[in-house]
Parts: structure tokens; sequence; C-alpha cells
């Protein structure tokens, strides 16, 4: 039996799904295929302000609208209440000391709390994926794409005419002819291996290993005394991605509102093998150990799926695009959950190939597009990693790390902005500014002094760096590490990105209608 089609999509996560969508409003015929089947257990889930303002361009695109209302939590509430889903006011960061219990100061030394938005109507969300990636997966089917579970795909040759592609369903085989296939189906994933494909270090980049789970019955750390102050922070800690760090690694703690909660820990190599990590829920008891007051926030909890170990999480393949097949950035590499680099690289990733199969498809020039996008998506990769390998060192230094962070939110502060004045090209094309023409050589600069700086030089070094882009009010001492959505400081920087009073006010005018939105209680 042989199918046909133009587009084989490899994975029907959130990314294959939408690519799927995309291709069906161009007129394109699109295979959707699958290893397994939803719903299913899958992390990767907490989105940023940037993520889901790509996502809210990436759905007014191609008119998709029930795709757009889960951009923010307030219309993801309206319209789908029945997807699960976590809020995300920010990122919420406490530092550890082993064997210690968690202890601050009235400068908030060992917390870093970074406001994302100013109200829950237009804050993000964890995805809680058996819903998110099932409920995408049937918007792609209701448009016309065609969905293939549990089936595997054996081989794949190519030529001149396109694909053919070996699929087994039980115990039956088929083949598929396609114009083009794209692997959606994650780090190490389906082109990888049939295709026998290279793996190639990331910069500096530690080979970290991960655990996680999910769970029922953690409690918030707002309900444990040490975290607790006297003073009213930016928002909810809790309502947020809670990190919890320590010398050589980090948990992430994701709730969701069905009472599930996602978490999990990543690890260097020494402390991993110090641990056993291997050993799932075993090392995950070992690991509370170090870390008393964490263990108190999930001493009543169990994990409701079995523990998963990634052994090795950074991955980069090489090459991205081939003869008649791409991989999305989500398939091309992984670097590491921490600042959530993932899912705003593979929309920008889905941005560039949809508009590329836009303009080209049919056309001999598609294959020289196709390398440009696989250029592009490695150096978003390794620009994540050269951050994200900067930051692991000082993971037990609450100021060196808090200094570099201002370097992330710096950069996706202005991306955001910029985006929401129309004119995204202000700050460049490529994650995390890299290729602004000034502030991507002064994040390497500090990047590549970090771990030879002291505290106070590294501060010094970074609020040079930002601040020609600070729109956010990062450098503001004032906050003593709880920083808030600030509309005046983006009153004051409305010249470093260009914009005029009035469309800065209008900006603002559109975050204070999400405030006048929240309901009286929360209010």
């Amino acid at each position: 039996m042989s199918l046909r089609c133009d587009v084989a999509v490899i994975g029907t996560g959130f990314a294959g799904s939408l690519l799927a969508m995309a291709l069906r409003r161009m007129g394109r015929s699109v295979v959707l295929i699958d290893r397994t089947h939803h719903p299913r257990f899958v992390i990767g889930e907490s989105t940023t302000p940037l993520t889901n303002l790509l996502l809210e361009d990436f759905a007014k695109a191609f008119d998709l609208p029930e795709v757009a209302s889960l951009a923010k939590w307030g219309s993801w509430q309206k319209r789908h209440p029945e997807l699960a889903c976590g809020l995300k006011r920010g990122f919420t960061f406490y530092h550890h000391r082993r064997r210690e219990r968690f202890q601050d100061d009235a400068q908030h030394s060992a917390q870093l709390l970074v406001a994302a938005s100013p109200s829950e109507t237009v804050a993000d969300t964890h995805w809680y994926r058996p819903d998110f990636d099932q409920f995408l997966c049937q918007q792609a089917e209701t448009l016309g794409a065609r969905c293939q579970f549990d089936t595997r795909v054996k081989s794949m040759t190519t030529s001149r005419d396109g694909c053919a592609l070996q699929l087994e369903r039980a115990g039956a085989t088929e083949e598929l002819r396609a114009q083009w296939v794209v692997d959606a189906s994650g780090a190490r994933g389906s082109l990888f291996r049939l295709l026998e494909l290279s793996e190639t270090p990331l910069p500096n980049l530690p080979r970290t290993q991960s655990l996680f789970a999910h769970f029922s019955g953690v409690c918030p750390t707002q309900s444990l005394e040490e975290f607790q102050s006297a003073e009213a922070p930016p928002y909810p800690p809790d309502a947020a991605a809670t990190h919890h760090l320590f010398e050589g690694g980090w948990i992430w703690v994701l709730p969701f509102n069905n009472g599930i909660t996602s978490a999990g820990v990543a690890l260097v190599p020494e402390l991993a093998g110090e641990l056993g990590l291997s050993d799932g829920a075993a090392a995950w008891g070992r690991l509370l150990e170090l870390l008393p007051s964490v263990r108190r926030q999930f001493e009543h909890s169990q994990a409701t799926t079995p523990f998963v170990h990634q052994p090795v999480m950074p991955f980069c393949c090489s090459p991205i695009v081939g003869e008649g097949w791409s991989l999305l950035p989500s398939a091309a590499g992984f670097v590491d959950p921490l600042f959530s680099t993932g899912f705003p690289m593979t929309l920008l990733g889905l941005h560039r190939m949809t508009t590329l199969f836009r303009k080209h498809w049919g056309s001999s020039s598609i294959a020289a597009e196709m390398e440009l996008y696989a250029l592009e998506t490695r150096k978003d990769i390794d620009g994540a990693a050269r951050f994200i390998a900067a930051c692991y060192p000082q993971l037990g230094n609450s100021r060196k790390f808090a200094a570099l962070a201002k370097l992330y939110f710096a950069a996706v502060i202005f991306a955001e902005t910029s985006r929401r004045l129309g004119r995204p090209g202000a700050a460049g094309a490529g994650f995390l500014m890299r290729d602004h023409p000034g502030y991507s050589a002064a994040m390497a600069g500090c990047l590549a002094k970090a771990a030879e700086a002291s505290a106070e030089q590294l501060e010094a070094m970074v609020a040079a760096a930002i601040d020609p882009i600070d729109l956010g009010g990062l450098n503001d001492p004032r906050w003593k590490n709880w920083i808030p959505v600030d509309f005046d400081a983006l009153r004051r920087a409305r010249e470093k990105v260009g914009a005029s009073s009035e469309e800065i006010e209008g900006l603002i005018e559109k975050a204070c209608r999400g405030l006048a939105q929240e309901s009286p209680l929360e209010s």
C-alpha cells in the first residue's frame, strides 16, 4: 500500500502539529506520523512572554484562532478551561546551600524574582503537554492533516523526486512518498537515528543529566516559613517557574491547575554520579536530603508518573537539513531547561520554515534556503548554549548568577517589546539578540569573563552591557532582586527601542486592560 503527500511530519508534539496546521493553510497535503499516541507524558512545559508572542503571531499568520487563545492565561481559561495548564507570572529563583535550610536577608540576596506580566489575564502558562499536544494534534486533523499513530518509520530514502518512507504499524508495512520530510520528534529523534546523523558538541556546556516526573501533593514554597517575607513580592512566587539552585545543579517546579506538578533536576555529571541519578525515585530521595527546604516542599508528594532519567541532556545534530528533509529546532538540538529557551527557539524555527515553504515551495531555490534555515538554527542553539554554559558554574553563587540572568532578561524584554511595537527586526533575527550589532558583543564579553571576575566586577560589566537595551529597569537598585513589571522604566527607556510616547502608552494601556479584567478576589 502506498500513500502520497506534499509534506510528511514526524512527531505530533506541539511543534509538529503547528507546522502541519500552517502547511494545510498553505494548501499542502500533510501526513503526521507518530510512534505513540495521545495523551502522553512529555516535559518541556514552561512558556515565556516571547514564546507566547511568537505563538500568537504564528496563529494570526495562519488564521488559527483556537491556537491564539492559548497564548495567554486569561484567554486560555475563557476559551478552553478543560485543558489543564499552569499560571506563570514570572521566573522565581531560590539559592540553596547543600544540607542547610534556605535562608535569605533583607536584600533578597538568595532570591531572584523577575516578573513577566502585570496580571493573570495576560500572563504566561505552563503547558500540561498531555492535554496541550493532543489538542493541537486534533486541530491539525480538523484542518485536514492525516495522522498515523503507533507507527514506526523503518527507513527513508531520498531522490530528486522526494522521499520514500517505509512505515510499520500493527505488524503491517506501507510506503509513504512525500516531497519533503520534516522531523519534529525531538532531540535524538527519528531522522537522527534513521540517517545516522552526527552529534556535535555544544560550546563549553557540561554534559548534564536530568531526572524528572509529575507529582501530586507538592506544597507551595510560600506555605513554608523560610520562604516567606514581610514584604509583598512583585507576583505570587509560586505562580511561576520555580528554580531551586545549588552548586552543581538546579530543580524546577511547575504547578498545573489540575493538582499535578512537574518537577525535575538537572545536574552536572559529577554530582549526578554521586547521587546515582539513574536509580530514579531513590536518587530523587537522595537529592532532597541535600536540600532540607526543598525536601519539606515535597514531603507529602507522590510521583504520578514513572521517573525518567536522561543520561545526557545537551544535544546538537549535524547536519540539520538534507536532500528532501529538515529538522525543526526541537529535533536539531537541546540545551537545557534553564530559562525555558527551547520553546522560543522552536517557534522562531517554525516561523522561518513556514516562511520558506510559503515562498519557495516547488522552486529549485528551496534547498539553498533550507541551508540558510539550518545556519540560523545552529546559531540560535550555540548562542543559548554559550549563555547556559556560563550560568552553570555560578549556580552556587547568587550574585554572579543574578548578574548573568539579567543578560537574558534584558535581551528577551527588548525582543518582546520590539515585537509588540511591530518591528521585531530591532532586536535582530536571532534568539537572545545574537546578531544585534552592539548587544551581542557586549553579552559575549560578559560571558567570557564571568568565571574569573569577582561578583562586583561581573555586576558592573553586566550593568554596562545591558544599559543600552534595558527596557525593564533591571539595573534599578531599588528592586533588591525582586524585579516587577516597571511601566515607568519603559517610559523612560522608550528611545532605546525607537518608540514614541504614544506607542509606549499604547502598550501600557493594553497591559492595564489585563489588570482591569482581574477578578475582584485576585485584585
